[in-house]
């Protein structure tokens, strides 16, 4: 199985992500985009991206870029993040982009940006630092 298709067999499974309406827009060794259109239910009071939502995709597309180079059979958890809110989640569509910054035999150390997109600009929404574990070994804990 390629790294792709074990991080896309584990999207699945993450039922957030369903939930909040984001897919895996792209996923290549080291590195995950995922993206969500706007919807009304994810929104705050007024009117823009929660910030909830916001921590929840940047935080999966940290995790699958870490995952996609992590050996077969290990798993990954978030060990810690840090978000920040650069300015109001106001757009058609947004992306969280992550990249592994470090890898390591037990830890991966990653960083994401969420953009709001239109159909003609790009604006940078908020920033994530997470550290991920590598997990194997660990029953009824699977990628």
């Amino acid at each position: 199985m390629t790294v792709e298709d074990r991080v896309r067999v584990s999207f699945q499974r993450q039922t957030v992500m369903q939930t909040l309406g984001m897919i895996l827009v792209e996923v290549k060794e080291g590195e995950c985009i995922i993206g969500f259109d706007y919807a009304e239910k994810l929104t705050q009071q007024h009117g823009f991206i929660h910030a909830g939502v916001i921590a929840t995709a940047l935080d999966s597309a940290c995790g699958y870029a870490a995952y996609s180079m992590m050996p077969e059979g290990a798993a990954v958890l978030s060990i810690e993040f840090k978000t920040n809110l650069m300015r109001p989640a106001k757009g058609e569509r947004f992306e969280a982009r992550a990249r592994v910054v470090k890898p390591g035999r037990t830890v991966h150390f990653t960083e994401a940006s969420l953009f709001a997109l239109t159909d003609d600009s790009e604006k940078l929404v908020a920033t994530m630092t997470g550290t991920l574990m590598v997990v194997t070994g660990r029953e009824g804990i699977q990628g």
